[in-house]
């Protein structure tokens, strides 16, 4: 980005902020200031919690509101993404992101943005417009009072960038998807070992893979996956490579949603219940909010930089959401012309690619000149003349209509089921939304685009010659739906919940995870008849493991000498992953030891890069024919918990290996380091297959790397009665009360208020600010 003035801090801009982060004063907010962009006042009320609570007399100065609050608390984090996905990080921080920002510019819509904004009704486009000048109004005030900057923008000696409406359907981002699925199956299927892709990511539902016609199979290599392979954003040493190991856990990560009917809860209204899975470690990845306008009253979690609440409720009804699976990305492999290599084969003939040159200007350089080619099926992302080799990839973000950008606030607005469905045409990703209303109404929606191909897949790559061409595409009404389903619940924890009998050739993905956390979910409330918000809570923080039931099925009953100690604990074991359980710690030990040797038993050595982990139900599954490593893997673990844990069994506790830290993203910087202090959250209980899932992060270590860091349980009509709670606070700023205050509830599980009533949040007020329009409307 290109700063407006100049703005450098330097070493004693530093020392101000060290003594800032010291003295740990609360971030300042004036009670009134006057702003450019609203219509009309507009009232904030923070509440103790930190959620502000927006009252507003038209909606687009609620989300106006919005926009400003998500800055104030939490704008680092949105600017730097907006930066990075506009492509301009290398004017500010130099040639080494020049090529990240020609990766990011090659994700630009390429079509008619007039077009694009076109297709938005007025009313979601004119909220949108409120919250990205509710941005600019922040940021604005920043560069007018330089002590408001974040602590970022003066250590690295940059100033935000400016926010534009057009800008949400010009960056569209490059995403991998299962692109490397698509090319780790085809490199199998050249060493003949296509069927041991199940040990890495089971299809489901299951269905025969073969080679698609035309693909070359043995050509295929990693160079295939071009910019999508680019590393970390090079900021201080490089990341650690992923471990291998970690995959164990990381393999299952997801999400859970739930809704009762008020037949079967004890106040006779509907719950909705949701903990939306992510990352864990670095930025917060929601922001709580309460937009109330004259016809709009929505509080939620938010994803901070996207307009509107993703999870939460209205006045009229309750709503959250977890991963649907739809296949959204293809590789396609393109042949280059001999004589041209600008011109690639598609449909008996030569096409020539779009080209589009770009200068990417550089901090301290001259500009870097790039050049992005699209091919009829997307952008390339290799372009290799040496070998007469591109490859392009399709993806659904990439299409007309593909932006999100907008979808939450279509959601915001609605007033009942049917205005949501005109909404869910705006909501390209692949989800299950759920629903319980006022009415008494409740169910859920499956939403997202699905390309149609004229053949093939999606399972490997295919030939770009316009023999597997998508030919269009579906939006949500050719996907399930229940509505107020017979059996008074409805959940979902990303497993395969297509119809039965819905054909498998016609699935719209065959990455759905394994049932384990949604058959806990289904064995809990199917017992249930007088669901209460508490018993919600109970089940988010459910730590029963039917993994690990079935693993105790499998302990061998005459144990060889060395593994008799580590069967008898797990013999006895409830099966709960619980914080303060050494038998858990244990049986998280003995997984990984028996990943290492069920790979060495199974995978040739020329193929274990392509499999570095075996999927943990699968794990079992083949581990149950080999006695002899499931014995040999207890006795090694038995030694391996005595060297992590000490020498007492009594005393080992899976908490203390599965600890929650949470660090600044850039702390590879020292100056970030020394300003934003990691928090250490403590330990945590819960792994991927349990309803509480809690996996592992990067590295060897046993590090919590993803989970429910937003929970929300929602009493569907009594809404001061519901609960959330949002780690590790509202506030990426060190120096706020709300930076980390919430930490010491997630790992309790305590949940937080979350007060929606006008009396309601005046009783929880801490603070008021006042925004005033710069000049009045005319």
């Amino acid at each position: 980005m290109v700063d407006r003035r100049s703005f450098l801090f330097g070493a004693t801009a530093f020392g101000a902020v060290g003594t800032a982060r010291a003295q740990a004063w609360p971030v300042e907010v004036p009670s009134h200031a006057t702003v450019a962009g609203l219509s009309q006042p507009i009232e904030i009320v923070d509440d103790r919690w930190g959620v502000p609570h927006i009252r507003a007399a038209t909606k687009a100065d609620a989300f106006f509101g919005q926009g400003y609050v998500v800055a104030r608390d939490r704008l680092f984090q949105i600017d730097f993404g907006h930066r990075r996905a506009m492509g301009r990080m290398a004017e500010v921080f130099g040639a080494d992101f020049a090529e990240h920002d020609a990766a990011a510019q090659l994700f630009h819509y390429r079509g008619d943005l007039d077009a694009e904004l076109a297709r938005i009704p007025r009313p979601v486009l004119e909220c949108v417009r409120g919250y990205v000048a509710g941005i600019n109004a922040r940021i604005a005030e920043v560069e007018g009072d330089p002590t408001l900057l974040p602590l970022e923008y003066r250590i690295l000696g940059v100033l935000p960038l400016r926010w534009e409406v057009r800008d949400l359907v010009l960056a569209r981002g490059g995403s991998v998807g299962n692109v490397d699925d698509e090319i780790r199956r085809a490199r199998l299927a050249a060493m003949d070992l296509l069927a041991l892709d199940r040990l890495v990511a089971p299809l489901r539902p299951a269905i025969a893979m073969t080679v698609p016609e035309g693909l070359d199979a043995a050509q295929v290599r990693e160079a295939d996956m071009g910019v999508l392979r680019l590393g970390p954003l090079p900021f201080g040493r490089e990341t650690p490579t992923q471990d291998p190991d970690e995959l164990l856990s990381a393999t299952n990560a997801g999400s859970n949603a739930w809704t009762v009917a008020g037949s079967r809860t004890a106040t006779g209204r509907p719950i909705l219940a949701n903990d939306p899975h992510l990352g864990i470690g670095g930025f917060g990845p929601r922001h709580v909010a309460h937009l109330t306008a004259p016809g709009l009253d929505v509080i939620g979690g938010g994803a901070p930089g996207l307009a509107g609440i993703m999870q939460g409720h209205t006045d009229r009804f309750a709503f959250g959401r977890t991963n649907f699976h739809i296949d959204q990305e293809d590789l396609f492999v393109l042949e280059l012309d001999p004589q041209d290599p600008e011109r690639y084969r598609h449909d008996g003939g030569w096409k020539r690619f779009t080209r589009v040159e770009i200068d990417i200007p550089v901090k301290d350089a001259p500009p870097h000149r790039a050049v992005l080619r699209y091919a009829v099926q997307g952008p390339v992302v290799s372009h290799d003349p040496g070998r007469l080799r591109a490859t392009a990839l399709a993806s659904v973000g990439m299409q007309p209509g593909g932006s999100g950008a907008f979808s939450m606030v279509a959601i915001n607005l609605a007033q009942d089921w049917a205005s949501l469905r005109e909404a869910f045409k705006l909501h390209p990703a692949p989800t299950n939304f759920h629903y319980a209303d006022v009415r008494g109404h409740h169910g859920r929606q499956v939403i997202g685009f699905w390309p149609q191909r004229k053949r093939g897949n999606g399972l490997l790559p295919v030939p770009g010659d316009g023999r597997y061409d998508w030919v269009g595409m579906r939006d949500f009404r050719a996907l399930p739906s229940d509505y107020d389903p017979p059996a008074g619940w409805f959940a979902s924890a990303n497993q395969n919940n297509l119809p039965p009998g819905w054909p498998a050739a016609r699935s719209p993905a065959y990455s759905f995870r394994d049932s384990a956390r949604y058959d806990r979910i289904a064995q809990v409330l199917s017992k249930q008849t007088r669901h209460s918000i508490a018993d919600s809570i109970a089940l988010q923080h459910d730590t029963l493991s039917l993994l690990a039931q079935r693993f105790q099925a499998m302990l061998p009953r005459q144990p060889s000498p060395g593994a008799a100690a580590a069967t008898a604990m797990l013999a006895r074991w409830d099966a709960r992953i619980d914080g303060a359980s050494g038998a858990a710690a244990l049986y998280e030990i003995v997984l990984r030891q028996l990943n290492a040797q069920m790979l060495a038993a199974l995978v040739p050595e020329g193929a274990r890069s392509l499999i570095p982990a075996i999927e943990p139900p699968e794990l079992l599954r083949v581990a149950a024919e080999r006695p002899d490593l499931v014995d040999a893997s207890l006795a090694a673990s038995w030694t391996e918990a005595t060297k992590l844990l000490g020498s007492d069994p009594a005393a080992w506790r899976w908490d203390a290996l599965h600890r929650v830290r949470i660090a600044h993203p850039l702390a590879r910087i020292p100056a970030i380091a020394a300003a934003f202090p990691p928090i250490e959250a403590g330990g945590s209980g819960g792994d991927s297959f349990t309803v509480m899932a809690r996996w592992l992060g990067n590295g060897p270590d046993w590090r919590v790397g993803g989970g429910a860091s937003y929970l929300e349980v929602i009493d569907v009509g009594d809404w001061d009665r519901s609960v959330m709670l949002n780690l590790p606070g509202q506030s990426n700023d060190p120096r706020s009360l709300h930076a980390r205050d919430q930490t010491i509830p997630w790992i309790a599980g305590t949940m937080q208020p979350m007060p929606f009533s006008r009396a309601a949040v005046d009783a929880a007020a801490a603070r008021t600010t006042h925004l005033h329009p710069e000049r009045s409307p005319r």
